[in-house]
């Protein structure tokens, strides 16, 4: 969802709780200390932003407004797209066109009608550059965003032209390009209805979000916790199992770990490193790790001097450093497991991944090879300074970046640092306002299963420049052209071939640095039942309950 720029296992901090001891006992205090309600309790780190679902691009927030906002479609824990508020999705010949028909009976949690107006305005909204919203790129291909993109000629309220109402449930969609992937990207947070009430005061509306999902919004103690309840007059695919769950803030992920063990918390969608060891074996708690989808790379700005990704010089560094990492190392010694090294952009859970694409090569350990490339960078321009990567310090990333430093020192013989920030939230907002002058911790959690949410979204040049989660601002224009030619693709076979002729420029040009994939764990108390990780490796909150004795 969501940027998912993702904690590197998720951010965590020590809460003086309620709930004490594990057990019947536990779900005893649970039940009272609610009303006799079954609130399960999950640790999350602080929104970077209020929850506002096209301003929302991190994981942060987005496991929160995944459960309050109900999309078109909504995907199984396999990715499978199943109709969700939308009754029919219709392509027209080329996939250039969509009808879209809602179904009737939808409500947002104030009483007021899903109609097919909550839609366009939300999406349009999204779209329009006066409201820089974070996922704007996401509506990239719809007919009339590149009108709404000169931000200093606009209210902030004109529509995309793309979009047609029909009547209160049914409306049209007409691209600038064919795009079979359409009808499964609009199961993203981004594509989410927001009521009339939204567009008063949308700043007032991310403190205390409306929505039409399985939850309703109850309260949020900035940096404490947030707090949502069952929505009883959902009638979607993901009916909530339990009355409510409660988000408690880390920022210490080993002091969550150790509420999971005493069973002060329910669920952690992370493993601190400092437990990748024993996780599985410790008897206070159940652990969770089976094969994920989500990649774990580090960003270089592009512009960045020695390291501009439109030069030799530039792509020679990258290409250095990438080889100079040994991901095996890595993914033994310090993950100790739970992550498999990256051969590609994408995931091994994805249609389309290979594992043998032109240019892999340059990420794959080679140390003499990686002195080669920096010695013939500095033949071009001597690089005397020293790089950077920062992280945020809150999310267990400390010893996976101090492993790199340590490489690339050793394997290449560069200056190199760490540079950690307190809070994901400092870290993300310093990465949003390009306030980083070096190398920084990004990763990917896909939003819908197709190779195009991790290439497009991610390295496009639509997405850069603030317009989306293409935070390095590469562009290329050969690899915008093949991001356009997979959109008119007649098959989701024939796109994937084009990605991957797409992902063999990025692997030249390293945009970013892929690391690793990370395996989806978690971990959860003892009186924990239905503890199940999805295809984007997050926790299937709606279907967690509490054992009754």
């Amino acid at each position: 969802m969501k940027k998912k720029a993702l904690a590197f296992a998720a951010a965590a901090c020590s809460l003086a709780m309620l709930l004490s001891g594990c057990g019947s006992s536990n779900n005893a205090s649970n039940t009272a200390a609610n009303g006799g309600k079954m609130i399960i309790t999950a640790g999350d780190s602080e929104p970077q932003n209020p929850l506002v679902p096209t301003n929302t691009n991190e994981t942060g927030g987005g496991v929160v407004i995944d459960l309050l906002f109900s999309r078109l479609v909504s995907f199984d824990a396999k990715g499978n797209a199943q109709n969700e508020v939308a009754e029919s999705i219709t392509p027209n010949d080329d996939a250039s066109q969509y009808t879209i028909k809602l179904k009737s009976g939808w409500k947002f949690t104030d009483g007021t009608d899903v109609t097919a107006e909550s839609f366009t305005k939300a999406w349009s909204y999204g779209a329009n550059a006066k409201n820089a919203q974070k996922s704007s790129s996401f509506f990239s291909t719809i007919k009339g965003f590149d009108e709404l993109q000169d931000a200093d000629k606009l209210k902030g309220d004109e529509q995309l032209s793309g979009l047609t109402v029909k009547d209160d449930t049914t409306f049209v969609v007409d691209l600038n390009q064919p795009d079979a992937t359409f009808p499964i990207k609009v199961g993203y947070s981004a594509f989410a209805p927001l009521p009339e009430s939204f567009y008063k005061d949308p700043k007032a509306f991310g403190e205390k979000p409306v929505g039409n999902g399985p939850y309703k919004f109850e309260s949020w103690d900035h940096n404490k916790e947030i707090k949502i309840v069952k929505n009883d007059d959902y009638k979607g695919n993901d009916a909530a199992k339990n009355d409510g769950i409660t988000f408690k803030i880390y920022t210490d992920d080993d002091a969550q770990y150790a509420d999971v063990q005493s069973g002060n918390l329910n669920v952690m969608q992370s493993v601190p490193a400092s437990a990748t060891k024993t996780f599985q074996t410790n008897k206070k708690l159940q652990a969770y790790n089976k094969a994920g989808s989500v990649s774990q790379t580090f960003t270089i700005p592009s512009n960045l001097e020695h390291f501009d990704v439109t030069t030799e010089e530039g792509q020679l560094r990258r290409q250095a450093i990438s080889k100079a990492i040994n991901r095996e190392q890595l993914t033994d010694k310090v993950l100790n497991g739970i992550g498999t090294p990256a051969v590609d952009f994408t995931s091994p859970l994805i249609p389309g991944y290979s594992d043998s694409l032109k240019g892999v090569d340059n990420l794959k350990f080679d140390a003499a090879a990686a002195k080669e490339l920096w010695a013939k960078a500095d033949k071009i321009s001597k690089y005397t300074g020293q790089l950077t990567f920062a992280y945020n310090a809150d999310g267990g990333a400390k010893p996976i970046y101090d492993a790199i430093v340590n490489q690339l020192k050793n394997n290449l013989g560069i200056d190199v640092a760490t540079n950690p920030m307190p809070t994901f939230q400092e870290f993300r907002n310093a990465v949003t306002d390009r306030q980083i002058k070096g190398a920084f911790r990004t990763g990917w959690q896909p939003d819908y299963p197709s190779a195009e949410n991790f290439l497009y979204q991610l390295y496009d040049s639509a997405a850069a420049d603030g317009k989306g989660s293409n935070d390095g601002d590469y562009k290329n224009k050969a690899f915008d052209a093949l991001m356009t030619k997979a959109y008119a693709a007649t098959s989701t076979e024939d796109a994937n071939k084009i990605y991957q002729q797409a992902q063999e420029i990025l692997l030249n040009d390293l945009p970013s640095i892929p690391l690793y994939y990370s395996n989806a764990v978690a971990v959860a108390s003892l009186n924990v039942e239905g503890l199940e990780l999805n295809w984007q490796n997050v926790p299937m909150y709606e279907n967690i309950t509490l054992k009754s004795e």
